[in-house]
Order: structure tokens, then sequence, then C-alpha cells
């Protein structure tokens, strides 16, 4: 497996005018972006991919990320929660409770994941 983890974040445009909005107007763009320093920061790039996905359908909570292969969903997440995701979920294997999407079809039946080895994982820059 070249990855350990993957992570989607949804990058979709909608017209200004549409009710659900996207996320991409939202801010999803930079969040991929900041997923993208940070990972590479932490020496994870060859272990952790953060790619742009088109639309995850559920525009009206964005921006939206989906992990797998946890299948773990977040909604309305922010550039601030980038580095809570990465030090506790990505790294430490523990799903970042407060910004799971609501809906229960989209919750994982599993909270805890094997956390990456420290030897894998450089120290947060800045």
């Amino acid at each position: 497996m070249r990855y350990i983890r993957h992570i989607f974040i949804c990058t979709n445009r909608r017209k200004e005018d549409d009710p659900k909005g996207s996320c991409a107007q939202k801010g999803s763009e930079e969040i991929r972006d900041i997923f993208k320093k940070e990972l590479h920061a932490r020496g994870l790039k060859t272990k952790v991919r953060a790619n742009k996905s088109g639309c995850l359908d559920v525009c009206e909570h964005g921006p939206n990320v989906v992990i797998y292969p946890e299948g773990v969903w977040y909604s309305h997440v922010t550039m601030d929660d980038v580095t809570e995701i990465i030090e506790k979920h990505i790294i430490g294997g523990k799903v970042v409770e407060r910004l799971l999407f609501g809906d229960p079809r989209y919750r994982p039946e599993q909270m805890e994941y094997p956390p990456l080895k420290d030897q894998e994982i450089k120290p947060a820059v800045g």
C-alpha cells in the first residue's frame, strides 16, 4: 500500500446563488493547501495523501473532509482545524469528534485507529 491514509477535501464550486453553497466558496481550496503543506513539513508526504475531491453531496455542511481507510467524514472544517485533524487523527489515531458529520450514516463504527509510528513524523513547524 503506497499511502497509509488518504484525505479527501471537497473543492467543488457551485454557482454563487446555489442555496447549498459550495465547499470551495467556504475556503476548502485553502484548507487543502494547508493539509498538503503540514503533511510535507512533518515528513508525511509519502505516507498520507491530501487530495481535492469533487462534490461529496453535503455542501451545506462544508467544507467537508473525508479520511480513508477509516471512512471518517468531517464537516464545517476550517483552516484552523487542519493541525488538529493531523495531530489527533492522522498521527494520533483518534477521531476529532467535534468535527464529525452529524448524520449517523457518515460516522465510523470504530473511533480509534492505529497511530503513526513516531519515527515517521517530523515535529510541527512554527
